[in-house]
């Protein structure tokens, strides 16, 4: 696979499958210095790129979605992971192509994240290759394409909005006392065997809630204040801030 593109989410996914990589950029140096740490390629050009590859990763920025493809036409198997560029976009820029729309987020880097995955006019067989290539760097989630925004606007941004959580958290702990960076190791942990755990309890939240929340204990009082906050009010913004954006 070839990434044209060598931004966060390239990078991401290139160190993700540890191996090594062909990717260009569009002048930045950042291929470059991703085929050095991986080993690989930076090819001169994009059309370079796309004679070599057997499938091409869209990872540059939307808006060069049309002059991406006047220089790489011909090819035969496109996986696009720009956000909110449609098959209908797609197929307009590369009509003879099979499609994928793969949403990845940015914990594929260590083989944890989400791929929201949505396919068009692609053969069987390499599709269920395509699928177990992206399987390596987390879970694939196959939606149909109406879903698929809609999906990544929780999986996409979920790990900077959990970042803002776990920094909460760090800096509540660290101004009554605790040493930096023994509160970021505590809620790394906390938060990572918390996603285990409601992954084994098939996501009943309230379930684990009650586990840890005894009847008039500091759990309640914290989760009431929390509320008090406002905390499921900015979820809910923010939200509603993604929707009104959404193409």
């Amino acid at each position: 696979m070839g990434l044209i593109g060598a931004g966060n989410m390239a990078r991401a996914m290139a160190r993700g499958w540890g191996e090594p990589v062909l990717c260009t950029d569009h002048g930045s140096g950042r291929a470059a210095a991703l085929a050095a740490e991986l080993g690989g390629e930076a090819p001169a050009s994009n059309a370079e790129l796309a004679e070599s590859a057997d499938v091409v990763v869209l990872c540059h920025k939307p808006a060069q979605l049309e002059q991406v493809a006047r220089e790489i036409q011909g090819v035969s198997t496109v996986v696009s992971v720009l956000g909110g560029v449609s098959f209908s976009a797609l197929r307009a820029a590369y009509p003879s192509a099979g499609l994928v729309r793969a949403m990845p987020n940015t914990p594929v880097e260590v083989r944890q994240g989400v791929i929201c995955w949505a396919q068009d006019e692609l053969d069987a067989d390499l599709a269920a290759a395509l699928r177990d290539r992206f399987r390596v760097l987390g879970a694939v989630i196959e939606l149909p394409e109406p879903l698929l925004d809609l999906a990544t606007g929780l999986s996409g941004v979920g790990p900077a909005y959990l970042a803002v959580v776990a920094e909460a958290m760090s800096d509540s702990a660290i101004k009554h006392g605790l040493p930096p960076a023994l509160a970021t190791e505590l809620v790394s942990l906390t938060l990572a065997g918390t996603a285990a755990l409601l992954r084994a309890r098939e996501g009943d939240t309230l379930a684990i809630r009650r586990e840890v929340a005894s009847p008039g204990g500091v759990t309640v009082r914290g989760l009431a204040a929390l509320e008090r906050a406002g905390l499921r009010a900015a979820f809910l913004d923010a939200a509603d801030a993604l929707a009104s954006h959404r193409p």
